[in-house]
């Protein structure tokens, strides 16, 4: 089936993003700093890395009990989230570094996170940034039949339950990247021809697919077995914890961002037009959380200022909290919304209330 165009109204307060854009540019411009990562971000990448590879290199070379190692491995599974997060974000939207090289670099750091590159930047920066919380078009909504995260998508009876089971099916996130979602997804966006910036040869794409999988195998299945002298499922436990505990911080985090009831889910009118301009859409449709805490604005990536996220992409996460104030300021004199949780426990409140309220059958929700 071919899927709608999508166009964004073009005279709904173009005003707004003009004023915002020129505030937050004086903003980097009078403090004479750059827009992408600095020494704090550099300092952080190397202590993500370091939570998930020590943990590794202890597994094989020191001879530990197994319930250290399983230990290990969960600290691993936080440390590839880390990962993910805060390096291989910034770094495929091109905003870890000022140079290209690093960025490109920092970016690739998906392989060891059992993704990809091409799918990842498709996805998200194509997908998610352009057409958030659109229904058939953002495909982080998607989540199957198990899951129903917008009121617009079918009804199955079991999603009654959804609220309960769908913290189970978020540690699966990275292990599916691992086996099935990249080769389904680099299959889908090929065909379509969808890439972020020049669409790349399909037969070299394809290789370097396999190749990094391969890989990915070699490092973390395969080399445990001949190291270690334990049973070859106890390797594949650890690999499956690691990606489990990966799994569930990186969901959760996604979902409080737009699965909640602040973020509106819109849809286009007949003829593919958006009711608000692209910048407006983002207001409407992402939610902040847990910004006044320390611990979630350094672990999340800046995940949590999806507001300032979404809006400028083009700036590094490390940046948020600063120009934060810009953004909602701003919102506010055009009466925009800035949809905000002040804690992440409200937030996940919030979330799982939200996929009871999807939950429910149709007919019988409150409109």
């Amino acid at each position: 089936m071919q899927q709608q165009a999508i166009r964004f109204s073009r005279t709904e307060s173009v005003h707004f993003f003009r004023t915002l854009n020129k505030r937050v540019n004086d903003y980097f411009k009078e403090n004479g700093i750059k827009k992408t990562g600095n020494w704090k971000l550099y300092l952080k990448s190397a202590l993500m890395f370091s939570m998930f590879f020590a943990p590794y290199f202890l597994i094989l070379t020191m001879g530990l009990p197994n319930w250290a190692n399983l230990l290990l491995t969960m600290l691993m599974g936080v440390g590839m989230a880390g990962v993910g997060m805060n390096v291989m974000h910034d770094g495929n939207h091109g905003t870890f570094s000022s140079k290209k090289w690093v960025n490109k670099l920092m970016g690739g750091s998906i392989y060891i996170l059992a993704g990809n590159v091409y799918n990842w930047q498709v996805q998200h920066n194509v997908l998610h940034h352009t057409y958030t919380n659109i229904q058939d078009h953002d495909e982080d909504l998607e989540a199957g039949r198990i899951l129903r995260f917008s009121p617009h998508a079918k009804w199955h009876r079991f999603h009654r339950f959804q609220h309960y089971y769908s913290i189970f099916l978020y540690g699966l996130l990275t292990f599916n990247w691992a086996i099935t979602t990249d080769f389904a997804q680099m299959y889908r966006y090929t065909k379509r021809k969808l890439s972020y910036g020049k669409f790349p040869n399909p037969v070299i794409n394809w290789s370097v697919l396999v190749i990094t999988k391969l890989i990915y195998a070699t490092v973390w299945i395969v080399v445990p077995m001949l190291v270690l002298d334990i049973a070859w499922w106890k390797v594949l436990l650890g690999f499956f914890v690691m990606h489990y505990v990966a799994g569930v911080i990186l969901s959760v985090v996604f979902q409080l961002a737009h699965v909640v009831d602040h973020a509106e889910m819109p849809l286009p009118q007949e003829d593919g037009t958006m009711e608000d301009s692209w910048a407006i859409h983002q207001l409407r449709t992402t939610v902040n959380f847990g910004t006044r805490n320390r611990i979630v604005n350094w672990f999340t990536g800046g995940l949590n200022h999806q507001v300032e996220h979404h809006i400028f992409p083009n700036i590094s996460h490390i940046h948020y909290t600063k120009i934060a104030k810009i953004v909602k300021q701003t919102a506010r004199e055009f009466n925009l919304p800035y949809n905000e949780y002040k804690t992440t426990r409200k937030a996940i409140i919030s979330h799982f209330r939200h996929l009871k309220e999807l939950g429910k059958k149709p007919a019988l929700q409150v409109q």
